[in-house]
């Protein structure tokens, strides 16, 4: 269940959190999270926003608590050799959880935590069963309507797809080399079926029921505030300017761009491989 405060400050009275029972504890009678793993640590440098000569070219960003970035392994390429969960942790670069895997062979590397894994399950990257939560596959070994995450585009060069907190998607069907998939906006695409996929739903689903409450916890979180274009100058913004409150404008970004149900997939990309548009019912 998600964690709820009780009103002490007119901020609590709305903020809603994820409960994090899942995390592993460091089992010294304390509540404290066991820390995460110091080599697949690096650091992690904020932009502002801005790019090399200065300039935002991403609006909204700054400030915020520093992170260390986890090393995370989306391509999970270690076939044949099973792997310990050492613990369930935190990760600030995501919304879901990551756990953090000892190879037999003596490798520790962190992975995206399916919601169910615990500490001490066992998991592996392989051809054969059994078809459990946290092992991966290639599609072509999946057997149809498994539920999966952290999807390869392309054999080999790590997962792509489905990698937020609660997402999953399902394996329909296989045919000519390809598996048909159906993913958590309702598109069904083909995917080459050489490409990994990890069996289950990914972790923390609690994050959709997430209510910051107050201002300042995005601010934590390097989110700077929004300034709405009605607010603003007609030399700022399409919507600016008026006498009074009007809405009488098509909704756009600061630079015209349509913003309500215009596509704005670069035409140079293929759609050969999506079967069912996402926007259609």
């Amino acid at each position: 269940m998600p964690k709820t405060f009780r009103p002490v400050t007119p901020s609590l009275r709305s903020t809603v959190l994820e409960s994090h029972e899942e995390l592993t504890l460091r089992g010294d009678g304390t509540r404290a999270r066991v820390k995460p793993h110091g080599p697949l640590l690096v650091a992690k440098r904020g932009t502002g926003g801005r790019n090399n000569l200065g300039r935002i070219t991403c609006r909204h960003k700054g400030g915020g608590h520093r992170r260390q970035y986890r090393l995370v392994d989306f391509k999970r390429e270690k076939e044949g050799i099973p792997a310990n969960v050492a613990s369930i942790e935190y990760d600030p670069n995501r919304s879901c959880y990551v756990a953090l895997l000892h190879y037999a062979d003596g490798e520790k590397r962190y992975i995206i935590a399916p919601h169910g894994l615990k500490q001490g399950d066992r998991v592996a990257t392989s051809t054969q069963p059994p078809y459990r939560v946290g092992y991966c596959m290639r599609l072509k070994d999946m057997p149809l309507g498994s539920q999966i995450h952290n999807i390869e585009l392309y054999p080999g060069r790590g997962g792509k797809l489905v990698r937020s907190a609660g997402l999953s998607a399902q394996l329909m069907a296989r045919s000519d080399g390809y598996a048909t998939c159906k993913m958590p906006s309702g598109e069904v695409r083909l995917v080459n079926e050489q490409c990994r996929a990890t069996f289950g739903m990914v972790s923390n689903p609690e994050h959709a029921l997430r209510s910051e409450g107050k201002a300042g916890r995005k601010r934590w979180m390097g989110i700077r505030p929004t300034v709405r274009g009605t607010a603003m100058n007609p030399v700022d913004h399409p919507h600016g300017g008026g006498e009074g409150r009007h809405n009488g404008y098509i909704p756009q970004t600061p630079w015209a761009m349509q913003t309500k149900g215009f596509k704005t997939r670069q035409k140079r990309k293929s759609t050969r491989f999506i079967v069912k548009d996402r926007r259609k019912k």
